[in-house]
């Protein structure tokens, strides 16, 4: 069941190309029958090793911005160890009805997005990734060699969307590209193939920076069990990677965003209600 529920997370972050990651805790809580601590902690290693091959994909594409990504990692991984002591001080109940809310969050935002920018939803089937055009309102801007422009202001607006991603990821175990994505597209009018494949590789290391501050807390972390997760989201992602090119799509949004948003009130159920 490890191997299955880590397929199923891999999958979804493979088809979505953000977003998708947040299945994980609830699979491992309700589905494995792990603790809720010891949830995040695996989701953690699962989600930052599976996201690396999401990335290393981008890389061979070169559609990385890999000095955004160099600010927002290093900035997500000062501020993940404080979302995981912020957990620790935090009952397990007041996380997981946390938790429920920042998935209707992001299941309500999927949807919108599903409607309001469909081409969006097909972005994994793209194999060529077009620049987006410099905008004067944005924080960050591109020069006329299309390389992006890191200055101080754009620095600091990167730092920032960082910190926010790692305490969120450290708090609840997510990878983050639910933020992540959108952020980058903001600050930097950066086209949506290039913000995933950014996404993906920030991930990859605000998450292992959360996994090792769980293990130096103490989380307990049953290594076995985290090994089969991972094994099954590497499996998803690459069928998800090549899956998306036919099935990416709006309606396919639409379906993760209503099966995200069931979860959640499930566990709101479960977590206000008949605990």
């Amino acid at each position: 069941m490890s191997v299955l529920f880590g397929v199923i997370v891999g999958l979804a972050l493979g088809l979505t190309g953000g977003g998708g990651s947040i299945f994980a805790v609830p699979l491992l809580i309700y589905g494995l029958g792990v603790a809720p601590h010891s949830a995040v902690a695996i989701s953690l290693g699962a989600v930052a090793i599976t996201a690396a091959f999401g990335a290393a994909e981008g890389l061979a594409r070169s559609i990385v911005e890999r000095r955004a990504a160099l600010i927002i990692a290093v900035a997500g991984m000062l501020s993940a160890p404080l979302g995981v002591m912020l957990g620790a001080r935090l009952s397990e109940s007041v996380v997981m009805a946390a938790f429920a809310v920042l998935m209707l969050g992001v299941a309500s935002r999927m949807a919108w997005r599903a409607r309001a920018a469909p081409q969006e939803s097909s972005v994994v089937r793209a194999r060529v990734a077009p620049e987006a055009a410099s905008d004067a309102s944005t924080v960050c801007r591109y020069s006329r060699d299309g390389r992006l422009r890191l200055n101080a202001p754009c620095s600091a607006a990167l730092g920032v969307a960082g910190l926010v991603v790692g305490v969120l990821s450290g708090l609840f175990g997510v990878g983050g590209g639910f933020l992540i994505v959108p952020a980058l597209m903001l600050i930097t009018e950066m086209g949506i193939h290039r913000a995933v494949a950014t996404s993906l590789a920030v991930i990859t290391f605000i998450g292992l920076s959360g996994l090792g501050s769980a293990v130096v807390a103490g989380r307990e972390i049953d290594w076995t069990l985290t090994g089969l997760f991972v094994l099954g989201g590497v499996l998803g992602m690459a069928a998800g990677r090549l899956l998306a090119r036919y099935l990416a799509g709006a309606t396919l949004q639409s379906v993760f965003a209503l099966a995200m948003a069931a979860i959640a009130v499930g566990m709101l159920v479960q977590t206000l209600v008949l605990a």
